[in-house]
């Protein structure tokens, strides 16, 4: 039977606005934590507004046990917001609470559930610092890196940033850039928000990953694992064939004296460059059960990078439909045996490392 393993969960933290507060210094315990995540994420009529459902640990258990899934790594809801913050002292406390609340409330509720920290970003010496307690002291797998926001000092890539790499492999922890976040991407003057959510997802993560890539953190820091989430897979062959198109001798890079930046070897494509990475380990993608490009994305990239995810209970709201998707998978003909195992269970297993 093919294990299935959830590496990418959610919880409705709206929900639990109070009980997260709880956490928050003395004087400051509002029910709003986070920011909005963009200009129009709900702040539009719908036709169907039902709400995505607020699954404790006994509903969750409920789910993977009606889905056939081992286990789940559970990420945020309005924490996708993270990266938001302008107040570094709020972004601060705002990710020491939530974390705390996420080991007592669901990390701590059974080995079946595992959690990613928030750290706050806008801060990256104290960011190392709840990474360090987040992962040694709480439990949690890594950290959530925001894929867009104010408080993001240029990119992922950015050498401010090179601390948290640091830290991440000296733990042996996974980092993952999940996006949710939808403003500044040329997207903010939309009203109809389909396409804002259809384009913000993959945009938001493929500039974090070419802004990682390019800057050489996949070189800098050979043990670092990231994840970059809820973008589906067609994105990956997409970058592939942009970074080959624009990886030539009129765009090449040197420093003062005339050597190659960091960067693919010599005669190597850049997508070779993002495949070694892969095959090396540094470097998922999360899929939604449905993607159709997913084939193609193996095809193109390999079978290494590519983790499913539940999405529960933002866009799957049931077991019976999320058991519907991986049955549909399983019966792909444009997926091997071994893209099955390795997609539903094996890259997780390689990626998040749960008693390893």
């Amino acid at each position: 039977m093919t294990r299935i393993i959830d590496a990418d969960g959610h919880i409705n933290d709206y929900a639990y606005g109070d009980e997260i507060a709880k956490y928050m210094p003395k004087g400051n315990q509002s029910s709003v934590i986070f920011p909005v995540l963009d200009h129009l994420h709900y702040q539009y009529l719908r036709k169907n507004r039902d709400g995505m459902g607020n699954p404790g640990p006994k509903e969750w258990l409920e789910f993977m046990d009606g889905t056939g899934i081992e286990w789940t790594v559970l990420y945020p809801s309005a924490g996708l917001a993270v990266g938001r913050f302008v107040s570094v002292e709020w972004a601060i406390a705002a990710c020491r609470a939530y974390n705390n609340w996420l080991h007592e409330r669901f990390v701590n509720a059974t080995p079946r559930i595992k959690g990613m920290a928030l750290i706050p970003v806008q801060d990256v010496e104290e960011a190392v610092k709840e990474l360090r307690r987040a992962v040694k002291e709480l439990g949690m797998c890594g950290a959530m890196l925001p894929s867009t926001g104010e408080g993001i000092m240029g990119h992922l890539g950015a050498k401010v940033y090179w601390p948290i790499y640091e830290e991440a492999e000296k733990l042996g922890c996974c980092l993952a850039v999940h996006g949710g976040c939808h403003h500044h991407l040329g997207l903010d003057g939309f009203s109809t928000y389909y396409p804002v959510h259809a384009l913000g997802h993959p945009f938001g993560i493929m500039i974090q990953a070419a802004g990682m890539l390019a800057h050489g953190i996949f070189d800098r820091f050979p043990g670092i694992r990231v994840a970059f989430l809820e973008g589906g897979a067609a994105w990956v062959p997409f970058f592939m064939d942009r970074i080959d198109r624009s990886y030539n001798d009129a765009h090449l890079q040197v420093d003062r004296e005339g050597e190659l930046l960091v960067g693919p070897k010599t005669g190597e494509k850049a997508s070779e460059y993002f495949k070694r990475h892969v095959r090396e380990g540094r470097i998922f993608a999360g899929f939604d059960c449905d993607d159709v490009g997913l084939g193609f994305a193996v095809k193109r990239a390999g079978r290494e990078p590519f983790l499913f995810a539940s999405d529960f209970p933002h866009e799957v709201f049931s077991a019976e439909s999320c058991r519907h998707e991986i049955d549909e998978l399983l019966e792909r003909d444009d997926l091997t045996d071994a893209d099955k195992e390795a997609v539903l269970s094996r890259n997780a297993d390689r990626l998040y490392r749960i008693g390893a």
